[in-house]
Order: structure tokens, then C-alpha cells, then sequence
């Protein structure tokens, strides 16, 4: 994003605070480029300050996340012919998003919320597409929303208007929190692989020896 425009976003914050912080968090999710981590560390900054309201902050950037994610999820049940053609970046984005829904289901929805947040809103679309249970989209979608918000908001509380810090922090947590997703899942396809039970081995069968007809007299 350009520097000038993320700069007025955030010397605007102060004015409009929870609606400016509500509106980049619903972009984000419909994958538009706005900086809605940044901003929510701004505003926990500004909570932290005492000249934002922390319910207000947290309940607007949860009730944006949470509008974004469900709209695109429409738009992939209402118009998924409508995706990306097989070959572009986009395309192959949505299909990652439909492998990783196809193999963790509301895991996926989960984690894509904060730890993979820049697949989430491919994962909003390849959900509503691929005919997931909107019932279960929505549980894992909530749970995951409130991590996103509570940690990008906590850090702002915690480091002040120290931006770079609180960003460079969040950034380090996440990429430990991945790899150590990813160690995790292995090991465990892994125990579950040794544990599966070998097939017997087929046994070579052994000819009987025939019996010798009695000799004649």
C-alpha cells in the first residue's frame, strides 16, 4: 500500500476510529490491499492512550471481519461459476483454498481467519462454492475472527505507539505459530502412518506332495 495513503489512514484514525477500523477489516476480507492489521494496532494503541473505547474498537473490527467473511462466502454460493479462470494467480489461489478446505474443513476456516490470513477470503469464496455448510463456515469463522482481533488489538495495547515494534512482533509470532502449525500436522500424519496396520504378507504357498498311486501287481 502506498505510504501516503496508510499514513492519512492513520492520522484520520483519532476522528473516525472504530468505523475506519470496522471498514479496512470488511475490505480486507473481500481481499482488497488495505492495512487492517496495522490499523488495529493503531487502535490498540489509541485504546491504550485512552482516547479510543476498547469495546468499541474490538466490536467494530470483528463486526467488519465478520461482514467480509460472510459476504464473500454469499458471493462464492451465489456466483461461484463466476471464479477465476484455471491459470491465473487468482484461480490458483481458490484452489489451494478448496485443497485446504477439502482436507481440514473448519480447521482451515479457522486458521485462514489469523495464522494464513491472505487466504482467507479465497477460502470465504471456495466455501460458499464448494457448497460448505454454512452453519459450520460461520463457527470456525467467528472463533477465528475474535484471535485476529484480540491479538492485533492486544499488541497495540501492549507496545504503545511503537507500530514498527508491535508489527515486527506480530509478524516473527505468526511465522513461529506456522511452521510450528505445519511441524505439528506432519507429526501427527506421521504417528498416524506408523500406527495404521501393516497388510500380512502373503504367504508362498507350498505344493502338497501328490500321492503316488499304488503300483499295480
Amino acid at each position: 500500500m502506498n505510504g501516503a495513503l496508510l499514513d492519512a489512514l492513520l492520522e484520520a484514525l483519532p476522528l473516525y476510529g472504530p468505523w475506519l477500523v470496522g471498514l479496512t477489516t470488511f475490505l480486507s476480507c473481500l481481499a482488497l490491499p488495505v492495512p487492517s492489521s496495522l490499523m488495529m494496532i493503531a487502535a490498540g494503541a489509541f485504546v491504550a492512550s485512552g482516547d479510543l473505547s476498547l469495546p468499541a474498537v474490538g466490536g467494530a473490527a470483528f463486526g467488519g471481519a465478520l461482514a467480509g467473511d460472510q459476504l464473500g462466502f454469499f458471493l462464492g454460493r451465489r456466483a461461484g461459476h463466476l471464479l477465476p479462470k484455471p491459470g491465473t494467480k487468482r484461480a490458483a489461489l481458490i484452489a489451494t483454498a478448496l485443497d485446504k478446505l477439502a482436507q481440514h474443513g473448519a480447521l482451515a476456516v479457522f486458521l485462514s481467519r489469523w495464522l494464513f490470513a491472505a487466504l482467507g477470503p479465497w477460502v470465504n469464496l471456495a466455501a460458499g462454492a464448494s457448497g460448505y455448510s454454512h452453519r459450520r463456515f460461520t463457527l470456525a469463522d467467528i472463533a477465528g475472527e475474535v484471535v485476529w482481533v484480540l491479538g492485533y488489538v492486544g499488541l497495540g495495547m501492549v507496545f504503545g505507539r511503537n507500530l514498527d515494534a508491535a508489527a515486527d512482533l506480530a509478524g516473527n509470532t505468526l511465522g513461529l505459530l506456522a511452521a510450528g502449525a505445519v511441524a505439528i500436522g506432519l507429526g501427527l500424519w506421521l504417528l498416524r502412518a506408523l500406527r495404521r496396520p501393516e497388510p500380512p504378507e502373503s504367504e508362498e504357498m507350498t505344493p502338497e506332495p501328490e500321492e503316488l498311486a499304488p503300483l499295480g501287481d
